[in-house]
């Protein structure tokens, strides 16, 4: 992607640590060492970097880039981001900043801004009953925040928690062994080349990865599939768009069915006066040549007033791609975010995605590093990310081709020149059977468009299968409703934790904030406290963090709305077992004979830690001596 956005960095982005400002400007040393080298510094590499600097790891990233991202590419910010971003203590930052999830849904189509209006679709969860959904699964809301302002928060806060950014650097190569990597890199401002050592390696370096390619990951699907262009700028819409508040509208105008998309999209950036206009061309053409004129033109025909002050921030081409890795590890190195799927924004799933990635690799990171885990936790990785990526790249796609169905029902075609689009369009408004039959049509391509704009299922319903997940001898659960437009919470060993608000203090706090923190937590209940009792001594014993709650009334926390108590599948007397990514590692549905030996089996399976002669308190003595 090529950018000439002229903008100064925002004034109320989060300043680096001054230790950090110093390690980037400092001359480069001829060679550095770390634990971890992450290369990238989006939405994967960054938040990365605010993970491992929260759990105490040692850790280096590089990017190439003067600074964060420049254009507001990623924008939707789902639950589960956003309860990731709570659990690292920042979820008010990101509040701040961001639009609301009331202003973000009532989704548009029409022939431009202040034309005919073809119809609505209730998006992101703002349905009245689908917003009981979204409510009910979360403690906390989602909202958009543009990768222009995401970005530095994640960088500031994880700076100032240790984490050393190098930006102007440029990935080179790599090579590894049995103990390392080296990875070869240049300062993009000087020229020099130097080595750093790491014993592991996170690529977020984007959707035409080096990395990737030098470690000749496969791949499947097809890169540029179709063609897109990106126009950032300032104007106020707020006449057109207040009364009828989203972040997308779509336009749909005789002529403009080129590429994927098939329509004009005014996506707001900040309500109401700044957006990013997203127009398709013919991949299989020489890309056009974008100046700032033809920028404007496109934006006046979207919107329908040509009188309307325009101002170009930023101009962009790209591709939609529909590819995903099929392995996302090589040995000591690991990929994620865009080096691992790649796709059309549709769903906004990508930046969501790309934070979930490292959400799960980084805990398991630093548990190998500090002797805790076996270096096969790592493995879990790609068994549970590789079809979460899948998924979401194939997801998105289909979002692109239901538009398909959209254009059918107005009985749109290419072939057709503009004035016979428009009687076509017009034509669903005729007080005859065709007309009525049209009408029907297009209400059923408009619910097809939920899949693209409220999927919760795809967002919070992942369901992870490996070696860091032990079975409970129970079949999973069944789906009442469709998976990909709803949430099941379920307690069902590799699940997502599901939500509840408890007491304490006679405030609210959800299952979650008792959860994460990049430790192990203990769920149990009334008379399952030889769990709790047996959290302490475990972890004692294996040196891990084993947070231990018993809810319950007359407990430190107590189950509000008796919520817990259905959502936890369990007996009071059992045991809901979590890992540090909030996903349900294994469960008990109710008190067992030994409770201590049962947990230390489970968390020896989890972590990759089969039991030796004596194991205990030495064995975890041994180890870290080692490390």
């Amino acid at each position: 992607m090529t950018s000439t956005d002229p903008r100064p960095l925002e004034e109320e982005t989060i300043a680096l640590s001054a230790g950090a400002q110093q390690e980037i400007h400092d001359e480069q040393p001829e060679d550095l060492h770390t634990d971890v080298l992450i290369i990238g510094s989006g939405p994967a590499g960054a938040s990365a970097a605010l993970f491992l600097s929260t759990y105490g790891v040692d850790h280096i990233a590089i990017t190439k880039y003067r600074w964060t991202a420049n254009t507001p590419r990623a924008h939707i910010t789902n639950q589960r981001t956003v309860e990731i971003m709570r659990d690292m203590g920042i979820e008010d930052q990101l509040q701040a900043q961001a639009t609301p999830h009331h202003l973000m849904g009532d989704t548009v189509f029409c022939s431009s801004l202040v034309g005919d209006e073809i119809g609505r679709i209730r998006t992101w969860g703002t349905h009245p009953r689908r917003e009981a959904d979204y409510v009910e699964a979360s403690p906390s809301l989602n909202c958009d925040l543009p990768q222009t302002l995401f970005e530095p928060i994640l960088v500031g806060n994880a700076a100032s928690r240790g984490s050393r950014f190098r930006f102007d650097t440029e990935y080179l190569s790599l090579t590894q062994d049995d103990t390392g990597v080296t990875v070869r890199v240049r300062d993009r401002i000087s020229g020099h080349e130097y080595n750093i050592r790491a014993r592991y390696v996170i690529a977020a370096d984007g959707g035409r990865s080096q990395v990737a390619k030098d470690l000749e990951l496969p791949f499947e699907g097809q890169m540029d599939v179709a063609g897109s262009m990106n126009i950032v700028c300032h104007v106020d819409l707020s006449e057109y768009v207040a009364h009828r508040p989203s972040v997308l509208y779509w336009v749909l105008q005789p002529g403009a069915t080129i590429g994927g998309i098939g329509l004009g999209l005014v996506r707001m950036v900040r309500p109401w006066n700044e957006w990013l206009i997203t127009w398709g061309y013919d991949i299989n053409q020489p890309p056009p040549e974008l100046d700032e004129q033809m920028a404007v033109d496109i934006v006046h025909g979207l919107i329908g007033d040509d009188t309307v002050p325009v101002t170009i921030r930023s101009l962009s081409l790209w591709g939609n791609n529909k590819m995903y890795a099929t392995q996302y590890s090589r040995g000591r190195v690991f990929i994620a975010g865009d080096a691992a799927h790649r796709h059309p924004p549709s769903n906004g799933l990508g930046s969501n995605t790309s934070i979930g990635d490292s959400y799960n690799l980084a805990w398991k990171i630093a548990h190998v590093l500090k002797g805790l885990a076996g270096e096969e936790l790592l493995d879990s990785y790609h068994a549970e990310r590789a079809p979460v990526g899948r998924q979401i790249v194939l997801r998105a796609n289909q979002s692109i081709e239901e538009f398909g169905s959209f254009l059918q029902a107005l009985g749109v075609d290419e072939s057709q020149d503009a004035e016979q689009m428009q009687a076509a369009i017009d034509s669903r408004k005729d007080r005859t059977s065709e007309g009525a039959r049209k009408r029907e049509l297009l209400r059923e391509a408009m619910e097809l468009k939920n899949y693209e704009f409220n999927a919760h299922g795809v967002e919070l319903g992942q369901r992870y299968d490996s070696s860091a997940v032990v079975p409970d001898g129970t079949a999973e659960p069944e789906y009442t409703r469709d998976p990909e437009l709803y949430y099941h919470p379920t307690t069902w060993p590799g699940a997502r934790l599901p939500h509840a608000w408890l007491g304490r203090d006679g405030h609210k706090v959800s299952t979650h904030d008792l959860a994460g923190k990049g430790r192990f937590t203990v769920l149990t209940g009334i008379g399952g406290e030889a769990w709790a009792d047996a959290a302490r001594t475990v972890g004692a014993d294996l040196g891990l963090d084993i947070a231990a709650y018993v809810v319950g009334p007359g407990q430190e926390h107590t189950d509000l709305y008796d919520d817990w108590a259905r959502l936890s599948e369990v007996d009071e007397t059992g045991v809901v077992l979590v890992r540090p990514d909030m996903h349900v590692a294994w469960r008990s549905v109710s008190l067992v004979d030994d409770t201590a030996a049962e947990l230390e089996r489970v968390l020896r399976t989890v972590l990759a830690r089969p039991r030796t002669h004596g194991a205990g308190s030495s064995e975890r003595q041994e180890q870290l001596a080692e490390v």
